[in-house]
């Protein structure tokens, strides 16, 4: 593989059998690719990787790290939120609110609440994308919005949202609350550690790396708002 790709991951047959509701997100994104029109070299030359490392990707043999599954989805047009729709129980989607006004939000997200089974989510019932170096992610709202990411997060001793000590950016708002164990938060010239109890927020266009250089593994509420596939 090129510098910057992924390898495999232990656990992940273990991680997704003990949550049935992991999604399968290689098929999903050599779905996407195809009704792209996109042959696999050229969604591979579009991403500055290997047809060989995306394949793998397709093919679930190995599992995208945080930053290359944004980068996929930006260069599919496909949010984080379709991805999470087909790893279990159905939910129901929402439309922006007019001027996309908080109170607007939760007026539609509790007229849409009527017509669903339960507003709540139990544990065993949230969606979960597996990804790279022990990353794990966990669909805290049973709502459908492409525009916001709302995460449990929980990181592997050693895991990292990009590997080699590599940063990202991509579009939006992150705000984010340490449950347990400690995560380094590397935004641009600077680092954070953030233990339980602590919190972060930060522009996301900012080159950033989250990563778990603890001895325990790293639990954390995420939250993206306003991040947009390109076009």
């Amino acid at each position: 593989m090129t510098d910057g790709e992924e390898h495999d991951v232990a656990g992940k047959n273990d991680a997704e059998a003990e949550h049935p509701a992991a999604a399968n997100i290689g098929e999903q994104l050599r779905a996407r690719r195809q009704a792209a029109g996109l042959s696999l070299r050229q969604f591979a030359r579009d991403l500055g990787v290997s047809a060989a490392f995306v394949s793998q990707i397709e093919n679930n043999k190995s599992q995208p790290s945080v930053a290359t599954l944004y980068s996929m989805c930006s260069a599919l047009n496909v949010s984080i939120d379709e991805l999470f729709s087909s790893a279990g129980a159905a939910a129901a989607p929402v439309a922006a609110p007019e001027k996309h006004s908080f109170h607007g939000a939760l007026a539609k997200l509790n007229e849409d609440a009527v017509d669903q089974a339960s507003p709540m989510l139990r544990p065993g019932e949230r969606r979960q994308l597996v990804l790279d170096s022990g990353v794990v992610w966990e669909q805290l709202s049973p709502v459908h919005d492409s525009s916001v990411d709302f995460l449990r997060v929980r990181y592997e001793v050693g895991g990292s949202s990009v590997p080699d000590e590599k940063l990202t950016r991509h579009s939006g708002i992150e705000y984010g609350y340490i449950i347990s164990g400690t995560l380094e938060v590397a935004l641009a010239f600077d680092t954070y550690e953030l233990h339980a109890g602590d919190s972060i927020a930060f522009d996301s266009t900012t080159p950033h790396r989250l990563t778990n250089r603890g001895d325990v593994p790293a639990e954390a509420v995420w939250f993206v708002h306003g991040r947009k596939a390109a076009h």
